[in-house]
């Protein structure tokens, strides 16, 4: 796979993590890393990485977290097929406003394949930037494809925004780069609780 660096030169060597793509300007979404995708990561000059799964992170991946000074918040969800568990929404509450505090950017969400776990932390942000469901929806399938979860559809519909609408009282999006594409979420409010870190 070809990919173009910052240095504007072209490196065959660089592999994306499975299920890879960019959600906004400084987030980014996966699978989960393996050693063969860190010099790929490492030109995306992370700060942060959201981990969704229970187990620990691989001595490898966290030896690679510390070399490049990337701060790590995990999150452990269970990964469940069962039609009553549902995903915890304080551990989604959480994480989103870990993944909206551009002091953490850039930031990688993953859990193991990133499709369930990440596409419902994925589809409640889409909620909180007010997309409608149909386009949160659709983004959802996209990355889950056949293994697209009713539960989580039903999670992401009726998670609650509103405790982090409380928190955040003033959220503005500035432009920036090339385009008016390109879009950050700045916080005005000062007050709000630090991120807590899960040490590497």
């Amino acid at each position: 796979m070809r990919l173009q660096v910052n240095d504007g030169d072209v490196d065959d060597d660089l592999v994306p993590p499975p299920n890879f793509s960019s959600v906004e300007d400084g987030i980014f979404r996966s699978g989960f890393p393996q050693p063969s995708n860190f010099p790929f990561l490492k030109n995306l000059n992370l700060r942060s990485i959201i981990y969704l799964c229970p187990e620990p992170y691989p001595e490898e991946n966290l030896e690679f977290l510390r070399a490049n000074n990337i701060k790590l918040f995990q999150f452990k969800i269970e990964g469940t097929k069962e039609p009553f568990v549902s995903i915890p929404k304080d551990a989604i509450l959480d994480a989103l406003k870990i993944l909206i505090d551009v002091r953490n950017h850039p930031i990688l969400i993953h859990c193991k394949r990133g499709k369930h776990r990440t596409g419902s932390l994925v589809g409640c942000l889409r909620k909180f930037q007010n997309w409608c469901l149909t386009s949160v929806f659709e983004e959802y399938q996209r990355y889950a494809g056949v293994k697209s979860r009713a539960t989580d559809l039903q999670f992401i519909e009726a998670f609650n925004i509103e405790p982090l609408r409380q928190c955040v009282y003033s959220i503005i999006y500035q432009y920036q780069g090339y385009s008016s594409n390109k879009r950050r979420l700045l916080y005005r409010e000062e007050k709000l609780q630090k991120p807590q870190t899960t040490p590497v």
